[in-house]
């Protein structure tokens, strides 16, 4: 929410100004931004394997910077509500099945194009057909039409109603570029930057735009990004000054952290969830029975404790956290159980260890928790090895390729999304090839069901679904912690994604 945004809709509830004013300034936006300065981000989830091309985004080093030079269609708010970027509005049909975006005008590329409907319906079809290798490309399986029906207007007809079709529509690998770009070294975009330089795994440099459509984005002049992977050298740079901005705070570190002059910490609780992705299309993990022995394998409450210092919740095999209205309070939890860790080991009858890919790719201790997690197993008589990989080239080379695999996942703004992006049959970012049929038609029952009741109960079963059966081992959600200096204003929580959801670029300014 902008100051100006905050400032009217506070008035109109008839909040006091003195309220008003200390929220302000909790936030940092007490004053008008200040424009001008170079901000310097210190970042995790870079490669060399990284490319700026969005159907490739896997981590958070390119869709940071893809993000600063590129906008998306719709944008999702601090509370998960979807809210207007290049798509200004919508409407619906009442079977939720055609939908009509009006495109914003007056809006140009960083090469002075002017954006209209074809460059949408190019940028949105990057990630249809044959091009499943998106993460995108799931939530837009059932578009059966997509045209610009007028200059600045596109209709998309779906195969079936979906009233959460605007968290797919949101989904952050969809940013849009000139209709037949091709050349992903230079993404050209209607953001608030324009690229200066981009070395995969290492930096990236960033301008301002100066025709940038938003006057409620962009106030520096330029943007460093460092890849910095290891968690120590990321704060030790923010300590140190050598940067304004970390995020994947290690959590061990944190009450330290408080006590540093200069420095703020940003926390935030939402869907980032550690998992470990059994593969369950596949020996040894398509028995069921080994799958419930992993579950009931691992000491999530130490895990929480010893890993993440409290800062997060207990996890429950199910990829909707406590922060989600759809989440099922009621669910079984899975708890540390021995006994019924080895009774399930023996009905697998596996001979030979199980081996659990590892890497701190996946988040802060990763290899640690690994380790954790199979001195848990083995004290239930589960035989489990763990295999440290590199955090170079971990997405491209052992992610979805593994047959158990450690890795995180931000979550999504709503809970069919979620589903579909990652649990249904066909999802190329199924990571753990869990495929029932039963789950996708329920599911899209769930998409089209407009009563919230209902909605609700197909929700909890899909949770249960996979909880009970599914090759996800969640063990905990983790709060995003982000870390910056006292000088860095306007920076706000978000429970989708650190960094402001990835746009801290464009939206914090500097005040010397």
């Amino acid at each position: 929410m902008s100051r100006r945004r905050f400032l009217a809709e506070a008035a109109a509830l008839g909040i006091p100004a003195a309220l008003i004013d200390g929220a302000l300034s909790e936030a940092g936006l007490a004053d008008a931004p200040k424009r001008g300065g170079t901000l310097n981000i210190g970042i995790a989830g870079g490669s060399s394997t990284d490319s700026l091309d969005p159907r490739t985004w896997a981590d958070s080093m390119p869709f940071n910077v893809g993000f600063a030079i590129m906008n998306q269609l719709v944008e999702v708010d601090p509370d998960n509500e979807p809210i207007a970027s290049l798509f200004e509005s919508w409407n619906v049909s009442a079977d939720a099945a055609t939908w009509v975006f009006r495109v914003r005008s007056g809006v140009t590329f960083h090469n002075g194009k002017t954006l209209d409907a074809s460059d949408v319906v190019y940028s949105i079809n990057l990630h249809r057909g044959g091009n499943e290798i998106s993460g995108a490309s799931a939530g837009l399986k059932p578009i059966k039409e997509l045209n610009a029906s007028g200059k600045n207007e596109v209709t998309i007809v779906l195969t079936e109603g979906d009233v959460d079709f605007l968290y797919a529509v949101s989904d952050y690998h969809l940013v849009v570029v000139p209709a037949d770009f091709k050349d992903w070294s230079h993404p050209i975009g209607t953001g608030a930057f324009t690229l200066e330089s981009f070395e995969p795994g290492k930096s990236a440099a960033l301008k301002h735009y100066a025709g940038h459509w938003n006057p409620d984005r962009g106030f520096v002049d330029a943007v460093n990004f460092a890849c910095l992977n290891d968690a120590a050298a990321r704060m030790n740079a923010v300590a140190s000054g050598a940067v304004d901005i970390v995020h994947r705070v290690d959590t061990s570190t944190v009450d330290v952290i408080k006590h540093v002059r200069g420095l703020q910490l940003v926390v935030a609780s939402g869907g980032y969830h550690a998992i470990y992705a059994a593969r369950c299309d596949r020996p040894p993990f398509s028995d069921p029975n080994l799958r419930k022995a992993v579950k009931f394998a691992i000491d999530r409450e130490q895990l929480l404790k010893l890993l993440f210092n409290g800062y997060g919740a207990i996890g429950n095999d199910s990829p909707i956290p406590p922060s989600d209205r759809y989440y099922d309070k009621d669910l079984p939890q899975t708890t540390y159980d021995p006994d019924k860790a080895k009774f399930y080991w023996k009905q697998a009858q596996i001979t030979g260890p199980i081996v659990l890919s590892a890497s701190e790719a996946a988040f802060n201790g990763a290899i640690d928790a690994a380790r954790l997690f199979q001195a848990n197993a083995r004290a239930a008589g589960v035989d489990f090895d763990v295999q440290p990989e590199p955090a170079d080239g971990f997405y491209a080379n052992v992610w979805l390729k593994a047959p158990f695999c450690e890795s995180y996942w931000a979550g999504r703004a709503s809970a069919t999304a979620m589903f579909t992006t990652a649990y249904k049959s066909d999802a190329s970012w199924n990571e753990t090839g869990w495929k029932v049929p039963a789950f996708d038609k329920l599911l899209a029952d769930a998409k089209r069901e407009a009563d919230a009741d209902k909605r609700r109960s197909m929700i909890f079963d899909l949770q249960r679904m996979v909880h009970d059966d599914g090759g996800a081992v969640i063990p905990a959600f983790k709060d995003w912690v982000d870390a910056t200096a006292s000088k860095v204003k306007g920076y706000l929580p978000h429970r989708l994604f650190d960094l402001c959801n990835g746009r801290a670029a464009e939206k914090v300014w500097l005040d010397d």
